[in-house]
């Protein structure tokens, strides 16, 4: 009896472990354990466009060596999905994203403190003229604030600045 209770309890104690640790990022992505769940912002627009609405996904991928994230803008209409790493040989935080608008982008994340990073995307096959993009990402709370800037046409953008609540929705592609 003493043999089953030490073996019930080693895996009891074995698989605590193995789950904390399957739940953890490599160090160099441990930035982003609290960004992970799904989030939602409604754009505001202009001269009665209808609104837009982004719900975002972000998980754990490839046992903590990539965050993957998905996103779809009102309910399908258009969507993306990323996975970001750590890149060994450019000793680099890196990620590819690939759109439903087919067009990829591929660039590389500037960690600026704990709740905040940049992203520097290079563009490829955008049809709008878009060739590079630049977001600042920051997590305060439950909130993230993101604002993004393009390179259209040779000139970059104003930034537009939004912000993302927790949500229970679902990323749905069409």
């Amino acid at each position: 009896m003493k043999q089953i209770l030490t073996l019930i309890a080693s895996l009891y104690l074995f698989s605590s472990t193995s789950w904390a640790a399957n739940q953890s990022f490599s160090k160099e992505l441990e930035i982003f354990a609290p960004f992970v769940g799904t989030w939602e912002a409604v754009f505001k627009m202009e001269n009665g466009k209808p609104t837009v609405v982004d719900v975002s996904k972000w998980e754990r991928a490839l046992n903590g060596k990539a965050l993957r994230t998905l996103h779809s803008i009102n309910e399908g209409q258009y969507g993306g999905e990323s996975l970001i790493f750590f890149d060994n040989t450019k000793q680099k935080i890196v990620f590819y994203y690939f759109t439903t608008a087919d067009f990829h982008t591929k660039g590389e994340i500037e960690i600026i403190d704990s709740n905040t990073f940049v992203a520097y995307e290079n563009v490829t096959g955008n049809q709008d003229g878009i060739t590079k993009v630049k977001s600042t990402s920051t997590l305060a709370s439950n909130s993230m604030t993101v604002s993004t800037s393009y390179l259209k046409n040779g000139k970059w953008t104003t930034p537009e600045q939004r912000t993302y609540e927790r949500s229970s929705k679902q990323v749905v592609f069409k």
